[in-house]
């Protein structure tokens, strides 16, 4: 369903959708109170919502409770501009059940692009929360009922083979569901960790507030983060990890230095890489092409972090779509770093983290406060 308050922007997001053989829009309105109506006529068939955020009648943010009351499990994608309030917005909107959030372009000739980076972003996060949503509403479809453990093996076994092949760079991401059952674990690295970097994208910032609540302030290392999201929202997120966990939290700035105890975050629309300059390491943005369709993105931050610590990263990949991490995660654990991730049945995607988690570069998969518990036992403080 998609849910917006300008005929044109509906109009365009519709034929935009529907252009794919895998979607299909059920209903199309002009504010919230029409979009309860209608997901309450619809219930079962809409696994996705596409909502704006300034409607009259009933806005999005009002809206969002009564369309999870109906259907808890629907999957809500707030749609915003790129301003600081809606930024702001989206945050709370997240907060209370929405899953994911796309940066709207302000003009319908910027929407109206074949290839626009919105339209692939939209149907990404359209098809892959799709799947989440049939799969909580009917998991017997998928073939089982019950979830799986989180994590079934025995630390230190070889790094098993991937079920199925990574889609070639560049080509469009084919969603699989992964399975808990598929993890296998390795032994952590044996140096002690001079730095912590977390990678995250759908669900991020829940879970990123959580880990950091639960993540001693004591801690004697830099901490990095890159999360997917755009220019604007990243200051905010930074501010918000800030007001709700206590620790040291902005959005990075070419040039500044780690330092231990505080955390520095990618900036949208910029890699964040580490490079040595003198007795110090500081932070070097740059917009080279976008990984895994995402900048700033978790793989090349990694890179670099490996090129000037070695094996003294400690990596932690939390909840969202795609795979981006398991290349740079790959890197740091042939190092002789460690990675661990969320597990299952915490994540809101298990996509990021279950990739790493399948492909054997992990030494822990957990829920996000007992990961905290286990990077602060083997960083120390």
């Amino acid at each position: 369903m998609v849910v917006d308050d300008s005929a044109v922007i509906r109009g365009l997001i519709t034929r935009m959708l529907e252009a794919d053989s895998e979607v299909r829009v059920v209903e199309s309105v002009s504010n919230g109170q029409m979009a309860v109506n209608q997901l309450i006529r619809h219930k079962g068939e809409i696994d996705v919502i596409i909502l704006d955020i300034e409607m009259p009648v009933m806005d999005g943010l009002t809206a969002l409770p009564k369309l999870l009351e109906i259907d808890s499990n629907v999957k809500v994608i707030m749609a915003s501009t790129l301003t600081k309030r809606n930024a702001e917005i989206s945050l709370r909107a997240m907060s209370a059940g929405a899953t994911d959030y796309v940066p709207k372009p302000s003009t319908a000739r910027e929407l109206s692009g074949a290839e626009s980076e919105f339209r692939r972003d939209l149907l990404d996060k359209v098809k892959g929360l799709g799947i989440l949503h049939r799969k909580a509403s009917a998991p017997s479809r998928f073939g089982r009922t019950t979830p799986a453990p989180a994590a079934i093996s025995r630390p230190g076994a070889a790094m098993s083979t991937p079920k199925t092949a990574a889609p070639a760079d560049g080509a469009p991401a084919k969603w699989e569901l992964k399975r808990s059952t598929d993890v296998v674990l390795r032994d952590p690295g044996k140096s002690k960790p001079d730095i912590l970097a977390v990678g995250s994208s759908t669900g991020g910032p829940q879970a990123l507030f959580d880990f950091f609540k639960a993540l001693p302030k004591t801690l004697k290392v830099p901490v990095v983060i890159t999360q997917h999201m755009p220019a604007t929202f990243t200051a905010i997120l930074a501010e918000h990890i800030t007001k709700t966990t206590g620790w040291n939290c902005r959005e990075a700035q070419d040039g500044d230095v780690l330092e231990m105890g505080k955390i520095l975050l990618a900036p949208g629309d910029y890699h964040m890489t580490v490079v040595q300059k003198g007795p110090q390491r500081v932070v070097k943005l740059n917009q080279n092409p976008p990984e895994n369709f995402c900048r700033p993105a978790v793989d090349p931050m990694l890179r670099s972090l490996v090129d000037i610590y070695g094996g003294r990263v400690f990596t932690v990949i939390l909840t969202g779509m795609g795979n981006d991490g398991q290349k740079g995660s790959k890197v740091v654990v042939e190092a002789g770093g460690t990675v661990i991730a969320q597990d299952e049945a915490s994540s809101v995607v298990w996509g990021m983290p279950g990739a790493v988690a399948t492909t054997g570069l992990c030494s822990a998969v957990m829920p996000v406060a007992e990961l905290a518990a286990y990077a602060a036992r083997h960083i120390g403080s």
